[in-house]
């Protein structure tokens, strides 16, 4: 059933969303922008730079429609193995919307984290994401997070290690405590989580903090996932019954 097609524009607006029912923390795999860029004849690169774009308009949606944390995988670890002069300019993508889009990002309330490990990635953009993370720190609008050089196994490992360093004992190692050395430590876990294209896998993504996440898997391209998609992601999640291994 198209949820967005059975409603018109005009009532696409929170106050139709059940309140009760709007997901704290929505985390998104922004997949599909080769593709979108191939049906259209452009090189891959300009898929990238579509989504990119694509993203202001899913900010404005969330702060619209209630959610308060939005996390997008940006960059995973495995994403290295891409030809280089395609990781290249990913990173050039990162640069020109840290340059471009800060200021105003900032203004509209958005704190920016980063999720991942900035190690491999050059010093130049290093800083300028440091600079984006303090600069919005106290910002509560609405809370970005950028998976940017990140995977699932790499942040438990990484976790892991951090809680060994800190001498815990092995009875003292809970899920909570696990789950406070992660990257998103002092967030709750995401409620939904996107993929759009229609691919029906995670790809090493949240992958702890997924295990009671609802899934949605749109057949659109990210490029087009746009605030009636959003809206309708949200419509689909509202009527999901959230057990947490609990019965009815």
């Amino acid at each position: 059933m198209d949820l967005v097609r059975e409603t018109p524009d005009e009532e696409i607006t929170a106050e139709n969303l059940p309140p009760d029912k709007v997901p704290t923390h929505v985390a998104v795999i922004m997949d599909g922008n080769g593709r979108w860029a191939r049906q259209r004849g452009l090189p891959r690169i300009a898929g990238h730079r579509a989504g990119t774009e694509n993203l202001r308009e899913i900010l404005r949606a969330c702060v619209e429609f209630g959610v308060k944390i939005l996390t997008i995988y940006a960059f995973s670890t495995e994403n290295w193995g891409r030809p280089e002069e395609e990781v290249q300019e990913l990173m050039s993508i990162l640069r020109d919307v840290i340059d471009c889009e800060l200021d105003e990002l900032h203004q509209e309330g958005v704190q920016l984290r980063h999720l991942g490990d900035l190690s491999k990635v050059e010093e130049e953009l290093r800083h300028k994401i440091y600079h984006a993370i303090d600069l919005t720190k106290n910002n509560d609008r609405l809370i970005l997070n950028v998976a940017f050089n990140y995977g699932g196994r790499a942040e438990i490992i990484h976790a892991i290690r951090e809680i060994v360093e800190h001498g815990y004992k092995p009875e003292e190692i809970t899920e909570e405590l696990v789950s406070h050395y992660l990257y998103t430590g002092d967030l709750p876990d995401p409620d939904l989580i996107i993929r759009t294209s229609g691919e029906l896998r995670l790809s090493n993504f949240l992958i702890w903090q997924s295990a009671y996440a609802e899934y949605y898997f749109p057949e659109v391209y990210w490029p087009d996932f746009n605030r009636q998609e959003l809206y309708k992601a949200l419509l689909h999640y509202a009527q999901r019954d959230r057990r947490f291994g609990l019965i009815e």
